[in-house]
């Protein structure tokens, strides 16, 4: 049996995430000492692991909850936990892309030659005005 001190060391998850993710019902409460202290099996130290790697992949509360719910049944086709890591993959692929448009407008505004004057500055007037940006980056 671990405290949950033991856990969050050997997770690297902190304590307060720990008591968060029972509260949402990610993890079962744990059970208590005589001490009150909470007290985790290895089973529970499984689930933290694999709720850490799933955040750690951007994944939201409510699809690790339906992958846990999924691990419960074994013999079920995967086609649901591949529709899941599918759908995050999209998002992190929709970010990549946005991210790549903010990075060269960026390099964009900051490449324009001035005097060393904040009222030369095309940083400051591209940032006051979005009519200088050269596309959409929202």
């Amino acid at each position: 049996m671990l405290t949950i001190g033991d856990l969050s060391k050997t997770s690297g998850v902190k304590i307060p995430t720990i008591r968060y993710y029972e509260q949402m019902g990610l993890l079962p409460h744990a059970e208590r000492s005589e001490g009150n202290q909470r007290r985790y099996t290895k089973e529970e130290m499984d689930r933290l692991t694999f709720i850490k790697h799933s955040r750690d992949l951007g994944l939201s509360i409510d699809a690790i909850r339906s992958l846990i719910e999924l691990s419960h049944h074994p013999d079920k086709p995967c086609a649901d936990a591949d529709r899941i890591a599918l759908e995050q993959l999209a998002s992190v692929r929709d970010k990549i892309a946005k991210l790549r448009k903010l990075e060269i407008e960026l390099e964009r505004i900051t490449s324009h030659q001035h005097n060393n004057h904040v009222r030369d500055c095309y940083v400051i007037r591209a940032l006051a005005s979005h009519d200088l940006c050269c596309s959409d980056h929202d």
